[in-house]
């Protein structure tokens, strides 16, 4: 009894201190958040973008001051929180909507984009950890995916560069498809069908995959949602594999791997969690809607964060190779969702 009244005013005493330390950090990138949600709201810019542009703005404040503890608590816990959360909108339900035929194109295409980034970045003198942070963002979810993939990556000096340019870039590469693919499906003449599976198959994140199919119809805008949720559903067993390899690779070369990531991160076991409750129906839809929105405004402030984290000038010493990569990540996954729609179609 003794053990655990003293234990608990330790705890206890605890909280003021966590808040004393990680609330300054946190509460500035809470607002630069909320600045990036207004932007989107009123002028129609994508609220990643807009954070992470935000955040590199407020690079000084990660540099030195009481913010900093609390924008490296909020970069990295809360952002697995927001990955964590995405797991409610998942169900075996969305799965079967597809059909067997149309999931193995989405799930091939995922698989072939990253083994794509692996082979291009090699060829482009660019590592695996940038190979697979920019092929598992272009293939999944953009920003989301991005965020979830450095969080099992081994760090070294240049893990938040990378992340920041990836989430820019795909953010940016998002929003032009955004406006260039529903043209596409327009000129090659695709069914509401075919056009949402290759909107939803192909474009990063998932507010522009929306705001694309359905400026098409509301039957491609229903159909790109669902395609592009099946491709979010491969965020969880890719960051697990992901993890699985490097786990087995930094045991073979501590060096190069660094420090092993968890057998199974705690962050993906609530994904799969979440997405297991919500297949069996027990998720009332008002709560799935409260959780999705606490998975954006998480993922969002955690942006502001890591847009903190970085200044201007390391984004520019990435290099065009970079670029290059993620580009042909891109073209890679338009051009093979495409040959599958026309190749299933005939």
């Amino acid at each position: 009894m003794t053990t655990t009244s003293a234990s608990t005013p330790t705890f206890i005493s605890r909280i003021p201190g966590f808040f004393a330390d990680n609330g300054p950090g946190f509460s500035v990138s809470v607002v630069i958040a909320v600045c990036a949600q207004f932007l989107s709201e009123h002028y129609g810019a994508p609220a990643m973008l807009m954070a992470l542009l935000l955040g590199i703005a407020f690079h000084f404040l990660a540099e030195e001051g009481r913010c900093v503890q609390g924008i490296a608590f909020t970069s990295k816990t809360v952002l697995r929180i927001g990955v964590a959360l995405l797991g409610a909108r998942i169900s075996v339900e969305l799965l079967i909507g597809l059909g067997p035929k149309l999931i193995g194109l989405v799930v091939g295409g995922v698989i072939l984009t990253i083994l794509f980034g692996l082979l291009g970045a090699k060829l482009l003198g660019r590592g695996w950890r940038f190979a697979l942070l920019t092929g598992g963002s272009v293939a999944i979810c953009g920003a989301s995916a991005a965020m979830a993939i450095a969080a099992v990556l081994p760090k070294n000096e240049h893990s938040e560069r990378n992340l920041i340019f990836t989430v820019l870039s795909v953010t940016i590469l998002s929003t032009v498809a955004m406006i260039a693919y529903p043209i596409i499906t327009a000129w090659l003449e695709l069914d509401d069908l075919a056009a949402g599976v290759f909107l939803g198959g192909t474009i990063h994140d998932v507010a522009q995959v929306v705001g694309a199919g359905f400026s098409v119809s509301n039957e491609t805008g229903e159909t790109a949602t669902l395609v592009k949720l099946i491709r979010v559903t491969m965020l969880a067993p890719v960051v697990l594999v992901f993890a699985l390899i490097i786990r087995a690779y930094a045991e073979d070369d501590p060096q190069e791997g660094g420090k092993r990531p968890p057998l199974m991160p705690f962050f993906v076991i609530m994904f799969l969690v979440l997405a297991a409750i919500n297949s069996f129906g027990l998720i009332p839809a008002f709560v799935q809607g409260f959780l999705a929105d606490l998975s954006k405004w998480a993922l969002l402030v955690s942006i502001a964060a890591v847009g903190m984290k970085t200044s201007l000038k390391t984004i520019f010493d990435v290099g065009g190779q970079a670029i290059i990569l993620i580009v042909a990540q891109t073209i890679f996954i338009a051009a093979f969702i495409l040959y599958g729609i026309t190749h299933f179609a005939s």
